[in-house]
């Protein structure tokens, strides 16, 4: 794994694109701040700028760097989850803009998984991550099922876990309003 992390770290600080595991699937990420490698995703998945991906962060305490204002709920619903959960806040700040969706809402979920969050801590920034596909295709469970096209056109692969073939869950994904109203999008 440390040949993985040091390999990742600088395609990542190069403002190159990963394909990693996740604590859900296998995940294509980028510098959560760097415009052109967020449209670098964009491009490799078909998929419109317009739907806004996720951010994974490491730990709770930097929340208030990347969302105006954490409604005091989201740290209780994090402590209590017990799975991976994804919560959409409204006022992201310091991201990518092209990786803001149109109503300045963002998506961020703490990873619990070992690589991407010693890769995280390593980096200091937050990863972009979006399922390994094309978009409208299915997403793959496992590094096996992940398209040539796909592997191909990103600038590192994680060979980490690609033996893993543990079924994942999705995340929940929860979006939280200003005042702290939860409106439960996936359980």
């Amino acid at each position: 794994m440390h040949n993985d992390l040091k390999k990742a770290l600088e395609v990542l600080q190069n403002g190159g694109i990963i394909l990693y595991p996740t604590d859900t699937i296998w995940g294509i990420g980028c510098d959560a701040t760097n415009e052109e490698a967020v449209s670098r995703i964009y491009q490799l998945k078909k998929r419109e700028d317009s739907k806004s991906m996720l951010v994974l962060m490491e730990n709770i305490n930097f929340l208030s760097r990347y969302v105006e204002e954490v409604p005091e709920i989201a740290y209780d619903l994090i402590e209590v989850s017990d799975k991976p959960l994804t919560i959409i806040y409204p006022g992201a700040k310091n991201l990518a803009k092209n990786l803001v969706a149109a109503d300045g809402s963002i998506g961020i979920r703490l990873t619990s998984e070992d690589f991407t969050r010693q890769l995280i801590q390593r980096f200091k920034k937050p990863l972009v991550s979006t399922s390994a596909n094309i978009s409208g295709e299915v997403s793959p469970a496992f590094f096996d099922e992940i398209s040539p096209e796909i592997i191909d056109a990103v600038d590192y692969v994680v060979e980490y876990r690609q033996d893993d073939t543990t079924p994942k869950s999705p995340s929940s994904i929860i979006r939280l309003g200003v005042g702290g109203e939860i409106d439960i999008l996936r359980k």
